[in-house]
């Protein structure tokens, strides 16, 4: 996979670096602005771009805006957004175009080999991947989350999963139940959410959207 990676923290950024390498990746450019990200991504035409949410010169939301103009320029462009914190507004922008390609975790999770190989990999492919803790914040939340509000405690679960980019076997293990079941938990919860028949994926990133705008 060619990776572009645009992080401002030298030791994480080179870290990035080699562990991608070590596993099979190329890193086909490593820069630490915006600017140069979206200078990079023009050029190299990546697989995958790795964003922190906050670069130079204002270290605000350079990044993310960044990500949201590089997939608003009308190419498959996938991006997964690392941030130091849980930002929900900024986890719900990424996915507002519908279109999956795009995750966001938080730096600790990088810590997390095989959990940060698999979102790598999940996005690349065109997957929608959010961080736990963005999820478990999410289920804390006291306002009024309309559709939401009419799922069981089960279908919260699922959508949860959902949520972190766990395809439906995943789910099934997770869960220890039935694909059946699970099958039958997503088409409700499609319904509750008033996501009418579409591609599957597309309806999915659609359910976590309204997941996190509740």
């Amino acid at each position: 996979m060619r990776i572009v990676i645009a992080e401002d923290l030298l030791l994480l950024r080179d870290g990035l670096v080699r562990l991608l390498t070590d596993t099979g990746h190329e890193v086909v450019a490593a820069v630490d602005n915006a600017d140069e990200l979206l200078d990079a991504v023009e050029r190299h035409r990546p697989d995958l771009s790795l964003v922190d949410v906050r670069l130079p010169p204002g270290f605000r939301d350079e990044g993310l805006r960044a990500a949201l103009r590089l997939r608003a320029g009308g190419r498959d462009t996938r991006v997964l957004i690392l941030s130091q914190y849980v930002e929900r507004a900024y986890a719900a922008e990424l996915l507002a175009d519908g279109r999956g390609g795009v995750g966001y975790l938080l730096k600790d999770r990088v810590t997390a080999l095989d959990d940060f190989l698999d979102a790598v990999d999940r996005v690349a492919a065109g997957g929608t991947v959010m961080d736990p803790e963005v999820v478990r914040q999410l289920f804390t939340r006291n306002s009024r989350r309309s559709g939401v509000d009419a799922l069981t405690p089960r279908e919260r679960e699922v959508l949860g999963l959902m949520a972190q980019g766990m395809s439906n076997s995943a789910i099934c293990a997770a869960l220890v139940l039935a694909q059946v079941s699970v099958e039958k938990h997503i088409t409700n919860i499609f319904a509750k959410l008033d996501l009418p028949p579409a591609d599957d994926a597309h309806r999915r990133v659609r359910a976590v959207l309204a997941y996190l705008n509740g």
